[in-house]
């Protein structure tokens, strides 16, 4: 069963489209998320497009993506008497949008909310799909909503306050979506010593929300084939929990790339993947990413700890999505945990 998803303005009229929205719906009133990043380099380029609002600002990073945050975006919206037909604009990343998504699903059972997504992470994943939430326990995105936004608009030009390191890892979500669906684009990538020099931001963004659009298009709610957006992020969001605990924390798309690497060699001990194909894998994931933190063995059994809690999971067995050659996938895999254990020493060896 297909469901309507949002727009998705992408490109050089998004911010013409964003004020067309705006003065096209009679929302009660704005109210726009930010961190003091976005506030200091976003805010100021859609200051102007924007009718009287409130500022609501949170603390930037993965450790703050909280219900004690969400309370403080409550304690705000209450504060100015925010009925339901106010609107909650997330101006930000991965964790603004996820988080001011879920708190908005919840504000007096929910009010309406659109995504501009500032980061590369954000614009071709974390604002397209509907999942929104925060992290719980030390554990990643344990408590959340699927929760459309009334729109989304990108505006590539946020890209230029970003320092390389968050792009780069915004480029792991997009080595995933051609791994999985577009083996075309991920050949692009082979033998180059730095994919992210010269890039057509536009078209990258455009063609990677197509390919998370068209998956989520067909299963917004992850019964099937949307499960094979969580290809590298079994791990990854094991990975990432765990240096956040250890106050140690890494980029979304860092634990990301640990995740595709550890899982594309459990692709191919699982048959499912050629040696050949897994070599090239990693020669793509090296040149991206030539420091990605290293791994004691001794923190593996943490890690492995942290993977059981993972939404996938069923009745305590791992599910993993797996690569089935380059452009292809295979969902539902129950991977014994030898296997998976393998994959985070083979991890730690290469990365040490």
């Amino acid at each position: 069963m297909s469901i309507n998803q949002p727009s998705v303005f992408a490109g050089s009229n998004s911010f013409r489209q964003f004020s067309k929205f705006l003065s096209g719906n009679s929302f009660s009133q704005l109210f726009i998320l930010v961190d003091e990043n976005t506030l200091q380099h976003c805010y100021p380029l859609v200051k102007g497009t924007l009718p009287q609002h409130v500022v609501i600002q949170i603390k930037s990073g993965e450790k703050n993506k909280t219900l004690k945050t969400c309370e403080q975006v409550w304690k705000k919206l209450t504060e100015y008497n925010a009925d339901r037909n106010a609107l909650l604009i997330n101006l930000g990343g991965g964790v603004i949008g996820d988080l001011g998504g879920f708190a908005a699903g919840c504000y007096k059972r929910g009010i309406k909310f659109i995504n501009l997504p500032t980061s590369l992470l954000a614009m071709i994943d974390a604002s397209v799909g509907a999942k929104t939430g925060v992290d719980f326990n030390g554990f990643k995105n344990q408590i959340g909503l699927f929760n459309d936004p009334q729109a989304v608009f990108i505006h590539t030009g946020f890209l230029e306050t970003l320092p390389h390191a968050e792009l780069r890892s915004g480029f792991a979500e997009v080595i995933k979506h051609y791994l999985i669906a577009d083996k075309k684009s991920f050949r692009s990538l082979t033998g180059k010593s730095d994919v992210l020099h010269s890039v057509d931001w536009n078209a990258l963004v455009k063609k990677n929300v197509a390919i998370k659009s068209r998956i989520v298009l067909a299963d917004k709610y992850e019964t099937g084939d949307r499960k094979a957006l969580n290809f590298g992020h079994t791990v990854g969001h094991a990975i990432e929990s765990y240096f956040l605990a250890k106050k140690k924390p890494v980029l979304h798309g860092e634990a990301v790339a640990v995740g595709i690497i550890c899982e594309s060699l459990i692709s191919e001990l699982s048959g499912k993947l050629s040696r050949t194909e897994y070599l090239q894998i990693l020669r793509v994931m090296g040149a991206v990413f030539p420091d990605l933190p290293t791994l004691e063995k001794k923190a593996i059994p943490a890690v492995l700890k942290l993977m059981k809690q993972d939404k996938k999971n069923t009745l305590g067995k791992i599910n993993f999505t797996l690569l089935q050659g380059i452009g292809n996938f295979s969902i539902n895999n129950f991977v014994e945990e030898d296997m998976i254990i393998h994959s985070l020493e083979y991890y730690s060896e290469i990365a040490s």
